[in-house]
C-alpha cells in the first residue's frame, strides 16, 4: 500500500490569478494520516515580470502590514523557489496529496509556476479541498462548512496571520483532525 503524504499549502500572492499577478509566498507542511509533520517549504517569490498587483488584493495588503513585510522577506526567482520546491515534494517518502483551503485558488496558482517553471507537478492535476472534505463528513451544506463551524477540537490553533507556512501547518493540522474522525467512523 502506498503511504500518502497530504501537503498542506498555503499561498500568498497579489491578485486572483496567476499570470497577471504573482505569488508572494508558498508554505507547505507535509503530514502523514496520523498527523506526523515530515517537513515543512517555505519561500518567498520574486513578482513576475510585467505583472501587476490587482487594486483589490494591494487595498488588503495594505491593511496586513505584519503579513506584507514578511512575504516580502528575501524574495528569490520564480523559477528557482519552484525547482527547490518540486524537488522537495519528490522527496517526501509517499505519494503527494495537494490539500488547502480553498484548494481551488491555492493550487491554481501552484499548478501553473510549476509547469510554467518546472514543467511538472508532482501533483498530477489533483487537489483536495478541506472545506468540501468537510462538508462530505458533516454532511452539511458548503456555506455551513466553514471554519467558523467546524468542531474547535480540529483547529487546534488558529492563527490566521497569512505568513504561508504558519497557515499551512494551521490548515494540515485541521485536515488530520478531520481525516481521523472520518477514518474512526463507524458507519
Amino acid at each position: 500500500m502506498t503511504i500518502e503524504i497530504y501537503v498542506s499549502t498555503d499561498i500568498e500572492t497579489d491578485g486572483p490569478i496567476p499570470g497577471l499577478h504573482s505569488m508572494l509566498s508558498i508554505g507547505s507542511a507535509a503530514y502523514t494520516a496520523d498527523k506526523q509533520l515530515v517537513a515543512t517549504f517555505t519561500a518567498n517569490l520574486e513578482t513576475l515580470p510585467g505583472a501587476q498587483g490587482h487594486p483589490k488584493t494591494m487595498k488588503w495588503w495594505s491593511e496586513q502590514p505584519t503579513a506584507w513585510q514578511a512575504c516580502r522577506v528575501n524574495p528569490q526567482s520564480p523559477i528557482q523557489v519552484m525547482q527547490a520546491y518540486h524537488a522537495w515534494v519528490k522527496a517526501l517518502p509517499g505519494k503527494p496529496i495537494f490539500v488547502a483551503y480553498p484548494a481551488a485558488f491555492d493550487f491554481m496558482f501552484v499548478y501553473w509556476y510549476l509547469i510554467n517553471f518546472v514543467g511538472d507537478s508532482p501533483f498530477s492535476h489533483s487537489a483536495l479541498d478541506i472545506r468540501s472534505y468537510a462538508m462530505a463528513f458533516l454532511k452539511r451544506n458548503y456555506s455551513d462548512s466553514g471554519k467558523q463551524n467546524l468542531p474547535t477540537a480540529w483547529l487546534e490553533e488558529a492563527s490566521g496571520a497569512h505568513i504561508a507556512l504558519d497557515d499551512a501547518i494551521q490548515q494540515g493540522v485541521l485536515f488530520c483532525n478531520l481525516l481521523q474522525n472520518n477514518l474512526q467512523r463507524t458507519h
